[in-house]
């Protein structure tokens, strides 16, 4: 699948990497790929991050991605369906931390990884494997940085809920790329 990668789409991948590896994750998750694509100068997706807004509001989407770890990764929905049983989940999450430590509940335990490139998450995964049903079902031949930030807006979960916060849904992002009607534009490889 990766001989259809674009150029800024590599370098996103590649990014995500050294996100995950300068903060000592075991594994490469939706996140790490948000922050790569943020931190993306040029492309398409850039574009679309820029004119959505997201660019000027990193350190609010850090933050709002830093709540989802503290949570254990609940997503919103997760957060409201325990809540229509009466589960406040912040207070559960509280009562954890007073227990356990600040952070008890992130993804990786709160434990470094041990040595080698960090793996793929299974989320990580699902997003690269979305990111080409989005370029193919566009009839784009490549999988572009635009791709990969419209399958991480399409993925439910904490990522998806912290651009939607941000004002970068599904149908934002696409109007942001391709206006009102470009569903099916022509894309080259890059």
């Amino acid at each position: 699948m990766f001989e259809r990668f674009t150029k800024d789409a590599r370098a996103t991948v590649t990014g995500a990497v050294e996100h995950a590896e300068r903060t000592g994750a075991g594994r490469v998750t939706g996140e790490q790929l948000l922050l790569a694509l943020l931190d993306q100068d040029g492309g398409r997706a850039s574009f679309a991050i820029t004119a959505l807004g997201l660019a000027d509001r990193r350190e609010s989407v850090d933050a709002a991605l830093a709540e989802a770890r503290r949570r254990g990764g609940m997503s919103r929905a997760d957060a409201d369906a325990l809540a229509d049983i009466g589960i406040d989940l912040t207070a559960v999450v509280s009562r954890i931390e007073e227990a356990h430590g600040e952070g008890a509940l992130r993804g990786d335990g709160g434990r470094r990884r041990r040595a080698g490139r960090p793996s793929f998450s299974r989320e990580a995964k699902k997003v690269l494997e979305k990111s080409l049903r989005v370029a193919l079902g566009r009839g784009d031949r490549f999988i572009g940085g635009e791709h990969l930030l419209l399958a991480l807006t399409a993925m439910p979960g904490p990522v998806a809920d912290v651009l939607a916060e941000h004002g970068a849904t599904y149908g934002a992002v696409e109007r942001a790329l391709y206006g009102e009607g470009g569903a099916g534009q022509d894309r080259k490889a890059g």
